[in-house]
């Protein structure tokens, strides 16, 4: 069997496909559960600047991870290398910022836009939050820690969406797609690094 179902050349456009047609699910759990996923986005200045700014624990996060050595984070580094590295290190950043704002958006309407708000309405705010957030914890569910972080990360991404008093989707669009960006160039740069370690290697 090949090692990669999706092999590195084609991966930037299977991984925008997969993530875009996320949206189309929004949409339709939105038409069942009679809620529009595109009524709390509103384009908002402040929104983005708040975004950004709220990438920056998050990102800490990714970089105090990155020094640990822990055997349960370093199988979550080596996996992430492994699956990622090969498809990302052939793109250009612009190809990259794409993709994560792509990933950000599709994510953010399907998880904040949708399954939150339904289950908020029938189990009320705390519990919608929390399961809804479990939920994106289990989809991302690479190795158990992982879906814990995915779980503590998402549930900061959905106290995000009520920041400053007004439910904006674009808040936690900006922070996921932010996020996705910065991962996938610090992913990028290592897998190259590491490829340039294994030929000087083989070459002594």
């Amino acid at each position: 069997m090949d090692k990669y179902p999706v092999t590195p050349a084609d991966f930037f456009k299977k991984a925008c496909f997969f993530e875009a047609t996320l949206i189309l699910v929004a949409v339709i759990l939105g038409w069942i559960a009679q809620i529009d996923p595109f009524v709390n986005l509103h384009f908002s200045e402040s929104a983005i600047a708040y975004g950004v700014i709220g990438t920056m624990p998050l990102f800490l996060l990714f970089l105090i991870m990155e020094q640990l050595q822990t055997e349960s984070v370093v199988k979550i580094k080596k996996l992430l290398l492994d699956t990622l590295g090969p498809g990302l290190h052939r793109y250009h950043w612009t190809d990259l910022l794409v993709l994560a704002a792509i990933a950000g958006f599709s994510e953010e309407l399907l998880f904040r836009g949708i399954i939150q708000p339904w289950l908020e309405s029938s189990w009320g705010m705390a519990t919608g939050l929390v399961v809804s957030n479990i939920i994106f914890g289990l989809v991302h569910a690479v190795t158990p820690l992982y879906a814990v972080i995915a779980t503590l990360v998402g549930i900061y991404l959905s106290l995000s969406l009520d920041y400053g008093g007004e439910r904006n989707l674009l808040l936690p669009v900006v922070i996921h797609g932010f996020y996705d960006f910065l991962a996938f160039v610090a992913l990028m740069r290592a897998y190259r690094a590491s490829r340039l370690s294994n030929s000087k290697e083989q070459n002594f």
